[in-house]
């Protein structure tokens, strides 16, 4: 094998790390990884940058933010002991879970052992980990009353689809049929975030973990602000079993957006589902989504919404790609959105 075979180009290292060009060349510009150069000056990936791409996908697999992966690839310890007790949390869960499962399937053998036979129903629900259809209700207007079904309700539901495909129309007719939800708007700070304040005020237990969760995101880059903090109280606050929110990332930077998203990941399993709406690649990394993780498209044509698999190639995957955009492009055309919105 001669020298120059021993590197690959960055279309063929993404390919074999299972991510896009593009991903790869977020993680150099974030300084993660310094590719090699050939002669002619094009990036080139040898063992180590292979290597070292590898540990970065693996922990963005876990839900961990760009600044995260790079302050645990430093040795950041207050990172490493977080997401160590998240997952250790999630695997006490997955071991809870599997005992009742165990016991349900063991009474039911011994049912079928004394002459019991058991119901059809209680057989279904001993061997299946979720109910077959989340929810299923008739659509509104614009889609004339066609069904729609979402078979699994995961703990991060994206909603997303171009202007005027029905979005948020979608989500309000969601948090009407999932049970015990709660539709949150895009009224949520409008007057500048006094009202939570007042709550957090009143509730020193829900400023408590507010204030924790915020100190954990500005730890990963985020920014404090009143739109992070309404949205933090909501998230926080006991309520609703389900929460359906409206642009996910209104009046919030890119680190934070970021940040955000990472922290939302690592909640736990027994966390409350979220939906939301959202346009930006910040909150809806196709590279990063999980397999708790699910992505409905609202097309443009007004088809039924569709569940999409975040894999390049899959049916809806580009229609979902084009109507996400970066951060600071959201910033720059909010007030042009969102009077085209109001026309619509």
């Amino acid at each position: 094998m001669t020298a120059a075979a021993r590197y690959l180009s960055p279309s063929e290292a993404a390919r074999r790390l299972g991510i896009s060009a593009k991903a790869l060349r977020l993680y150099e510009e974030r300084g993660l990884v310094t590719p090699a150069r050939t002669p002619a000056g094009w990036r080139a990936y040898g063992v180590a940058e292979m290597a070292r791409c590898t540990e970065i996908v693996a922990l963005r697999m876990l839900g961990l933010s760009i600044g995260e992966v790079a302050r645990i690839l430093r040795g950041d310890a207050a990172i490493l002991a977080r997401v160590l007790a998240a997952h250790e949390a999630a695997l006490e869960e997955r071991i809870r879970q599997s005992g009742d499962s165990i016991a349900r399937v063991r009474r039911l053998r011994a049912d079928l052992g004394s002459g019991k036979l058991p119901a059809t129903r209680e057989v279904i629900g001993a061997v299946s980990e979720r109910p077959s259809v989340g929810v299923a209700f008739d659509l509104p207007w614009p889609w004339g009353g066609e069904r729609f079904e979402l078979r699994e309700i995961r703990l991060l539901n994206y909603i997303v689809g171009p202007l005027g495909s029905g979005k948020t129309r979608l989500a309000q007719r969601l948090a009407e049929q999932l049970p015990d939800a709660a539709f949150v708007g895009l009224d949520r700070a409008t007057d500048g975030g006094a009202a939570v304040c007042a709550q957090l005020e009143a509730d020193p237990a829900l400023k408590a973990r507010v204030d924790d969760s915020l100190a954990t995101l500005i730890a990963g880059g985020a920014a404090e602000s009143p739109a992070l903090i309404v949205l933090l109280a909501t998230l926080h606050a006991d309520g609703p079993a389900i929460l359906v929110i409206d642009m996910l990332e209104q009046g919030l930077d890119g680190a934070t957006q970021e940040a955000l998203i990472a922290q939302l990941r690592c909640r736990g399993p027994r966390a409350r589902p979220l939906f939301f709406l959202t346009r930006s690649s910040a909150i809806l990394d196709l590279d990063a989504v999980g397999s708790d993780e699910a992505v409905i498209l609202c097309p443009a044509n007004h088809s039924v919404p569709t569940s999409v698999t975040p894999v390049p190639g899959a049916p809806g995957y580009e229609a979902v790609a084009t109507c996400l955009a970066p951060p600071e492009v959201r910033a720059r055309t909010e007030g042009m959105v969102a009077s085209l919105a109001r026309r619509s």
